[in-house]
């Protein structure tokens, strides 16, 4: 039987923002209804960054495996941080059925739980958003935002002038964007003032933003920071925030945000909540107009595998891929 090669292009015609917002919706459903099996991801620390693996298997769908290596420094050889492939299995047999270009899988998946996460979390009326991270997850991030919440204005940052002007740019070009009006903040306090949603998006080990500059009633997505030595929002938010995250288990062994955070005094781990049972339970998220809530994500293999699943679906019914012998 073959197995199907899909490219990034193949992907981006295949699933559609909107498509990827619903699969993982009901991907983290499965989990934390105990339908998806997903250990802790396997950490390599190599001279130039490091390599993960992650494996999963959920029920009445498939298995896999997403390799993945983040290496802060290529961006400056022209090669993305993030690589990655995804194979897809089959449950019954375990033969491979599929393997899918990865960095775009990463940055497709995770903006969709970032647009989940929004649709659940912000206040239906959130229209302005600030951008932390102009880096390969930004892209997706955005859309994901504007594809769940009418925005009007989206405030960008990250520390390179060129970088932030440059996405600024781009964005405004984005048929997604709705004229939406985007500028380059020349600060995070220009950025985050007033924001109903605020996406952080960085490697940074240190909080991108102060926590007083934060509006009352603001969503925050932090999904930069995937280990324990990483943070991107402050103690302070964490502590008046409703914290929702995308698993508990990976929460407490990667997410720096939360782990920090707790070891300051600022934050209990039964306070957060997965955003699977958020969807079984919307009284779970936001309570009132005023109410900061925050989703913390480190990412889970379990959006891979939905997501890819529903690509290799889509690619086989309309011929996208290129099929090789295995």
């Amino acid at each position: 039987m073959p197995l199907r090669v899909l490219s990034a292009e193949d992907l981006d015609r295949a699933v559609s923002m909107r498509d990827a917002i619903q699969a993982v919706r009901e991907g983290f459903r499965a989990l934390s209804a105990g339908r998806a099996r997903v250990p802790l991801r396997v950490h390599v620390q190599v001279p130039s960054g490091v390599a993960l693996w992650m494996p999963c298997a959920l029920d009445g769908v498939g298995a896999g495996v997403k390799a993945v290596t983040v290496f802060p420094q290529n961006p400056a050889r022209g090669l993305p941080a993030i690589q990655a492939a995804v194979l897809l299995q089959d449950l019954d047999t375990g033969r491979p059925v599929a393997l899918v270009e990865g960095s775009s899988l990463t940055a497709l998946r995770t903006g969709a739980a970032t647009g989940l996460a929004t649709d659940l979390l912000a206040r239906p009326d959130a229209c302005v958003v600030a951008l932390f991270g102009c880096g390969g997850q930004a892209p997706r991030q955005l859309e994901a935002v504007c594809t769940v919440r009418s925005v009007t204005q989206v405030r960008v940052y990250c520390p390179t002038p060129a970088h932030r002007e440059a996405f600024a740019a781009w964005a405004r070009e984005q048929p997604w964007l709705r004229g939406a009006s985007v500028f380059a903040a020349p600060t995070p306090e220009t950025a985050l003032r007033g924001a109903d949603v605020v996406v952080t998006a960085t490697p940074s080990r240190e909080p991108v933003f102060r926590a007083e500059d934060l509006a009352v009633g603001a969503h925050v997505n932090a999904v930069g920071a995937f280990t324990p030595h990483m943070r991107e929002v402050p103690a302070e938010v964490v502590r008046r925030a409703r914290v929702v995250v995308d698993s508990l288990e990976a929460a407490r062994e990667e997410a720096g945000d939360l782990i920090q955070a707790a070891a300051e005094g600022a934050f209990q781990w039964d306070r957060a909540v997965e955003i699977g049972r958020l969807v079984e339970e919307p009284s779970l998220g936001r309570r009132s107009a005023d109410e900061v809530t925050l989703f913390k994500s480190v990412g889970v293999a379990v959006q891979d595998l939905v997501v890819g699943w529903l690509a290799l679906r889509r690619a086989a019914e309309v011929g996208l891929g290129t099929e090789v012998a295995w």
